[in-house]
């Protein structure tokens, strides 16, 4: 086929399934041409661009990254036929607006699904997704691999790509030591993922080419857990899939996308912080898997708070740090570290008045977030400046509740309650369900 007759393809993004698509449905395709990545919700990523390198024969330069505001103009810059949606966690609402802007400038808008972006492993693929950031997914996913441990199985997770990077360097990444944290440079958020697997004795898997990382896991395990990330479906092809949903954020499951495919996919459906959500978000998620997969089965579970140290709290001024993303795109105001400061009875003060740089254009940007702080930390510049807005915040103790300690990337000057959350399971187990499908 004659280079002309390509189809001239935007694909939009934000460090992550835009790169996988590119790599399952566009390398080496030479019916389609590439021309430019648009990158969105990451600060800082759309100053890049992807390299040629992993690219592949179709390409003898890097392809650029833009910014997504400039989507209009670039479409017919570009002569654009196809613009690929390639994020996740956003309203059904904000999917069609930006369908609007690609359709409003001639260009057609696609959403590539699981046929031609699902990779079929050789071994067992337990897929834990959600409906939105946030929901527990990564706890449900350190509680499946515990009992496959415990059924002496050799379990390898793989995370959904957090890319911020070299992207050469990225292309296929190991987690097994805290060493490799730094050797990758990790930020703050990568470290919230891989940490709590280093720390369960558990190879994780990341990066940019899937394909290659599913061979190396697969050399090393019996069982391969896909970790997700925000409410992105699987990039394998699961023989379990596990959904998270969260009743905090009741209806969501029907509202953003690509959480509702999750939702509607689900073998296992698991509802989350039942001990903590209002009686009728949990009913409004049982009447919505009624509607739309009533075969799925349901869990209940307990997001069960630990707290580290709950007398320093009492009576106490705090600021809570949460984890970025649950307040940001995941669109909570609060989270565990919330919670259990009011629990044990602790003052909790607003850090917004104290944010500084990057930090407080993030409370500008997400009105909901008032009360708590978001550990932002996606380069050097803005863990500085994380760290100087916890010093500078006038309280007595700080309230860690990040899946990461934060203490070992930056120093705190007061002293830290560690808040960690664990899945706990009422009634039907995670265990009688790995046993149905016969994977212990």
């Amino acid at each position: 086929m004659l280079k002309k007759e390509r189809r001239n393809v935007a694909i939009l993004g934000a460090a992550g399934r835009d790169y996988h698509n590119f790599m399952t449905k566009y390398k080496d395709n030479p019916y389609y041409d590439v021309k430019f990545f648009t990158a969105a919700q990451i600060p800082g990523i759309e100053k890049r661009s992807f390299p040629r390198k992993l690219a592949g024969r179709l390409y003898k330069k890097d392809i650029p990254i833009f910014s997504e505001e400039k989507l209009p103009e670039l479409i017919k810059k570009y002569d654009i036929n196809d613009v690929v949606f390639s994020y996740s966690d956003i309203s059904h609402i904000e999917v069609m607006h930006k369908a609007s802007i690609a359709l409003t400038n001639d260009a057609n808008f696609v959403l590539l699904g699981p046929k031609d972006t699902m990779i079929k492993s050789k071994r067992k693929i337990i897929s834990i997704c959600a409906v939105r950031t946030g929901s527990g997914k990564s706890p449900t996913s350190r509680k499946i691999a515990e009992i496959l441990k415990n059924y002496q199985k050799k379990v390898v997770a793989i995370r959904h790509p957090m890319p911020y990077g070299d992207l050469i360097k990225q292309k296929c990444q190991r987690y097994g030591e805290y060493s490799d944290l730094k050797k990758h440079n990790c930020t703050i958020e990568e470290r919230e993922e891989y940490e709590p697997w280093i720390k369960m004795g558990i190879p994780i898997y990341s990066g940019i080419d899937y394909l290659e990382i599913i061979k190396k896991a697969e050399k090393e395990a019996e069982i391969i857990i896909w970790d997700g990330g925000n409410n992105d479906f699987p990039f394998y092809v699961p023989d379990l899939h596990v959904v998270v949903v969260d009743p905090h954020r009741a209806g969501h499951e029907l509202l953003y996308h690509p959480g509702e495919m999750n939702f509607r996919m689900a073998d296992v459906i698991v509802i989350n912080k039942i001990d903590t959500a209002p009686k009728q978000g949990i009913k409004t998620i049982e009447e919505n898997i009624k509607k739309v997969n009533p075969k799925a089965i349901v869990i209940k579970a307990e997001s069960k708070i630990i707290v580290s140290d709950k007398n320093l709290l009492k009576g106490k001024r705090t600021i809570v740090v949460e984890d970025g993303p649950t307040l940001t795109h995941g669109g909570m105001g609060f989270g565990a570290g919330y919670i259990a400061a009011k629990r044990n009875k602790a003052t909790i003060i607003s850090p917004r008045r104290y944010a500084v740089g990057s930090i407080k254009k993030i409370y500008e940007k997400y009105k909901q977030v008032e009360n708590v702080l978001p550990a932002m930390g996606y380069g050097k510049k803005q863990i500085k400046e994380l760290e100087k807005t916890i010093n500078k915040a006038k309280c007595d103790v700080v309230v860690d509740a990040t899946p990461v300690n934060l203490s070992r990337i930056i120093k705190i000057n007061k002293p830290i309650v560690r808040v960690e959350y664990v899945l706990k399971e009422r009634g039907l187990s995670l265990e009688s369900v790995l046993k149905k499908w016969r994977l212990i």
